[in-house]
């Protein structure tokens, strides 16, 4: 309590003097307000991977396919664009291709620093890209990859069977 001590005998901290103020206990000596304490933030999940360092990681074995897979379906894909809408085929390999790039840089790199791009996300590659055509991740990366058409089908149907059962 605050203020003097109200008790009323003599002898007991100096009747009539002020006391310091105590924390307000109830039964059995339990502090009545214990301190709040904050409960601790959850920890933020560890942020996904650049899609780069994905590529990396896939092409070096430290990431499965599922994984790198998961990465692809959402990840920002640069695409070289040509006079007509849609993707930029190159007919000089076994089988065609299609260039894709996981950043501008990578682009700019291969297709000059005027060149014009369109962007899509891994997802709508699978959904757009041609029946029987692959396609290659950055050409001119130190990390690139070439999905041949078979992979390409192997990819749709992995995503289908995740997407649909």
């Amino acid at each position: 309590m605050y203020g003097y001590d109200q008790s009323g005998y003599p002898g007991q901290q100096g009747y009539g003097a002020q006391q310091p103020p105590a924390a307000a206990t109830g039964y059995g000596g339990q502090q009545l307000y214990p301190e709040q304490q904050q409960p601790a933030a959850p920890a933020a999940p560890p942020a996904p991977p650049s899609f780069t360092d994905a590529l990396r990681a896939y092409t070096s074995g430290a990431m499965s396919s599922e994984e790198f897979h998961d990465i692809f379906l959402g990840a920002k894909i640069y695409c070289p664009r040509g006079e007509n809408p849609g993707f930029l085929a190159l007919h000089n390999t076994q089988q065609p291709v299609i260039p894709l790039f996981t950043s501008l840089k990578e682009l700019r790199r291969y297709a000059g620093k005027e060149s014009r791009y369109f962007t899509v996300t891994g997802g709508e590659v699978l959904d757009l890209l041609p029946s029987g055509y692959g396609f290659a991740l950055d050409m001119e990366g130190e990390h690139r990859i070439v999905m041949d058409a078979k992979a390409v089908e192997e990819m749709v149907d992995y995503t289908m069977r995740r997407m649909y059962g």
